[in-house]
């Protein structure tokens, strides 16, 4: 992918000060790059239907639709477009899902500019890139857990939901910010309580605080 050809990324992320940064980091150490910027969810999608692009880094919390939703209609949109998360949020919250959403690499905004751009240069090439933190706690998960942990087969609402309800916030919150009824939400949270056999809200945060779901 990378050789004499120009290589498009396009960065989908709300910050402004973020896609400047990243911006900078791939025309330093990617040969003959040219990025685009998108800060929206919607701009983002209109982006890769006007492409063609080489690479997508998307960003998890955006103000217009959750990141892994964008990622699976990304996915689903242009099926041969590498994508890569660079988020806010710890690997044990998302990498997972994000992976498993169609992401070829998840990186933190903590990351170093050096691994960055060795991911960038991984994910062009057409593999997937895992960082060592993540492939060792995978790694331990499957000894752990070979079937794999309780909160993986939850779908993005419930772990929303999940998340949300350990963060504190009361159902009428979580009703209002997700757009749905309260009636919803307790539904949400009773799938939770039976999915991850729990039997009390107070042992849904102690779930999501055990297995670092919430910072």
């Amino acid at each position: 992918m990378i050789g004499t050809h120009v290589v498009k990324i396009l960065i989908i992320d709300d910050h402004e000060v973020v896609r400047r940064g990243v911006k900078q980091i791939l025309e330093e150490t990617v040969p003959h790059v040219e990025v685009g910027e998108a800060d929206t969810a919607q701009q983002g999608m209109a982006a890769v239907r006007q492409g063609p692009w080489d690479l997508a880094i998307v960003d998890i919390s955006l103000p217009d639709q959750n990141g892994l939703e964008l990622l699976c209609e990304l996915h689903n949109m242009a099926p041969q477009l590498p994508l890569m998360v660079l988020s806010l949020h710890p690997e044990e919250q998302y990498a997972v899902r994000a992976f498993r959403a169609g992401a070829m690499a998840y990186l933190t905004k903590q990351t170093a500019p050096e691994e960055l751009a060795r991911a960038v240069k991984q994910v062009l090439s057409g593999r997937r890139y895992v960082t060592a933190s993540l492939g060792e706690r995978m790694a331990g998960n499957l000894s752990k857990h070979p079937a794999g942990l309780a909160h993986q087969t939850l779908s993005e609402r419930e772990f929303e939901v999940l998340v949300s309800l350990a963060q504190g916030q009361s159902v009428k919150h979580i009703a209002q910010s997700l757009g749905l009824s309260m009636k919803t939400v307790s539904t949400y949270r009773a799938r939770l309580l039976d999915k991850l056999q729990l039997a009390t809200t107070a042992e849904l945060i102690r779930y999501a605080l055990d297995h670092h779901l919430v910072e």
